[in-house]
């Protein structure tokens, strides 16, 4: 019987895709930890790097920008544990659209401005130039590690595998 590369990759992918699953997992989850943590020790300063964007109300802006350190690292704690990974990865996803869109708004604007996404962002000091096209791509592979776990959500060593009870391997997706 010969193999061909079609067969071979239709046999590794079952045996990757939970491996890459766990990856995508923890690497989702750091992300969403190392930016909250950055975040929650100067909630101020997140409100007025929400506020930079100049899309919302001063007051609704600093609501949003206290709120989303501690959303972020809800976020990442799922993710770290396997816990309600799918909703983890759909509220990441929305997130991560609405972060892209913001910065591309930013962007089409012309704001000169820091994304605070892993730190206290705001206006950009005079002569200082905006990154936004590698913070969009940067935010788009996220938003591919979300996509990933929105479609198989279930990896090894992760809390939904143990409360499913079943091997990752046995499952139909």
């Amino acid at each position: 019987m010969t193999m061909t590369a079609r067969h071979i990759g239709a046999v590794r992918w079952p045996a990757v895709r939970p491996w890459l699953g766990v990856a995508a997992r923890l690497g989702l989850a750091a992300v969403w930890l190392v930016a909250g943590g950055t975040k929650v020790g100067d909630l101020a300063a997140s409100g007025r790097a929400v506020n930079a964007y100049q899309v919302l109300p001063y007051d609704v802006a600093t609501v949003i920008g206290a709120a989303l350190p501690f959303v972020e690292l809800a976020l990442g704690l799922l993710l770290l544990v396997g816990l309600a990974t799918r909703l983890a990865a759909g509220v990441s996803a929305a997130l991560l659209v609405v972060f892209v869109a913001g910065i591309a708004s930013a962007w089409a604007r012309g704001l000169a401005i820091d994304c605070g996404c892993f730190g206290s962002g705001g206006q950009l000091a005079a002569g200082q130039a905006p990154s936004y096209l590698p913070e969009i791509l940067r935010d788009l592979g996220f938003l591919a590690l979300a996509g990933f776990l929105l479609s198989w959500p279930r990896t090894p060593v992760s809390v939904d595998g143990w409360l499913a009870g079943a091997p990752v391997e046995d499952e139909d997706e």
